[in-house]
């Protein structure tokens, strides 16, 4: 089973960050800004958040956020960076997915990092795919993630199914979409499950109706 991708510090920041190099009291300072603008974000929403928001939840000052960010899209922007890194190491860790009891936990596992991953940044996710935050290097942030994501998808379903009637392409595509709208509809209480029993739910579906496998017998509870 692949190890869980640690989370790193983010050594980019914004803009003002970008023009120096950053010691590691300034990596952790600006590491706390990001954390706090996630805190924001979830309790206002992207539009409704604000610098001074920010800083208040960090317990700084606003001559220390523009040291590291132009603004709040700047801020915003070195986010989604981090998402986009976070997921990039997560498609790494994808291994082979066959149709046996092996491949159902290692696509579980996956599922299962996925989640933990979406859920940590829930809050720039839901911004993002939201369509709250516009820009073309937003666009394309998001374009590259969703590609990482696929492709590394494709390769693992070209790999345990070579059907002429099913493209690997859609299949990823589609199982990404799945996934993302059901912790969308999680983190929103609008679906009223725990989260594992989403997980094992969506790894069954997937195991069965794309690799292969066979669909395993219900738990059942002690009477």
């Amino acid at each position: 089973m692949a190890a869980t991708p640690r989370r790193k510090l983010s050594t980019r920041g914004g803009a003002p960050a970008q023009e120096r190099e950053l010691r590691a009291q300034g990596k952790k300072t600006m590491r706390k800004l990001l954390d706090a603008a996630m805190t924001v974000l979830e309790k206002r929403g992207y539009h409704a958040a604000r610098v001074d928001d920010i800083v208040k939840v960090a317990r700084t000052s606003h001559g220390t956020f523009y040291l590291y960010f132009a603004n709040k899209e700047d801020l915003f922007r070195a986010l989604l960076a981090d998402v986009a890194d976070e997921v990039a190491a997560l498609a790494e860790t994808l291994g082979p997915i066959g149709p046996d009891e092996a491949g159902y936990r290692e696509l579980r596992s996956w599922l299962g990092r996925f989640s933990d991953l979406y859920v940590h940044y829930g809050p720039v996710i839901r911004a993002w795919t939201e369509a709250e935050v516009e820009g073309d290097d937003v666009g394309r942030m998001g374009e590259q993630v969703l590609t990482t994501v696929v492709t590394a998808l494709i390769e693992s379903i070209t790999e345990a199914n070579d059907s002429d009637d099913f493209d690997p392409q859609v299949a990823a595509m589609a199982t990404v979409a799945m996934i993302e709208r059901l912790h969308y509809y999680l983190l929103s209480r609008q679906l009223d499950v725990p989260r594992e029993d989403l997980l094992d739910t969506v790894t069954t579906v997937l195991h069965v109706g794309v690799f292969g496998g066979t669909r395993r017998k219900r738990r059942r509870s002690a009477s």
